[in-house]
């Protein structure tokens, strides 16, 4: 069995810079080997959530929209940002509405994951939602532009496989959802 690596220290925070959703900072941290200094990006961001949301007749209610890091469409899950204090189920239930006017007639927990802890140190919690009824047009955030689109649970597997959903959080949603099912038998 190997040990733990040792702890980097923390010498020094950087400047931060605040763009609302998240604040970006370079810290210097000790090696913990040779003691050498050596400085480290860190993206601070709130917690994030995410829901794979089925209807009655188990038709998952997928979103889809640009995003800027690859300027390009993307065909994801309903998520976003967790409020200050806010419970992440009541998130994921709240960014379905927002983003699809779909509501959920119950919420379950799948898991969650840590997006990227190489810079980041927030968590992404995955919900699984089902009997979802369309009340509404939806409410997106200012700033997005989505299309809701159904598509048959079934289908999920292929539509991963085949690369039309290649988000790594929705992906690892699908994933918790997968480990989850397979725990209830």
């Amino acid at each position: 069995m190997s040990s733990l690596p040792r702890p980097w220290q923390r010498l020094r925070r950087g400047l931060e810079h605040d763009y609302r959703i998240a604040k970006v900072r370079s810290d210097i941290f000790a090696d913990p080997r040779t003691g050498h200094e050596h400085p480290r990006l860190l993206i601070d961001t709130p917690d994030w959530v995410n829901i794979i949301a089925l209807t009655p007749e188990n038709h998952i209610v997928l979103v889809r929209q640009f995003r800027f890091g690859t300027c390009e469409s993307t065909l994801e899950i309903p998520g976003g940002l967790v409020d200050a204090g806010e419970d992440p189920a009541v998130a994921a239930a709240r960014e379905l509405e927002e983003e699809t006017g779909y509501v959920p007639g119950r919420v379950e927990a799948l898991g969650h994951v840590k997006p990227n802890p190489a810079l980041q140190g927030n968590t992404c919690y995955s919900f699984l939602a089902r009997d979802c009824v369309k009340q509404h047009g939806g409410r997106p955030d200012e700033g997005e532009d989505l299309v809701v689109e159904l598509h048959p649970y079934a289908d999920m597997p292929r539509l991963i496989r085949e690369g039309h959903i290649t988000h790594a959080i929705i992906v690892a949603a699908f994933h918790l959802a997968r480990l989850h099912a397979d725990a209830a038998r």
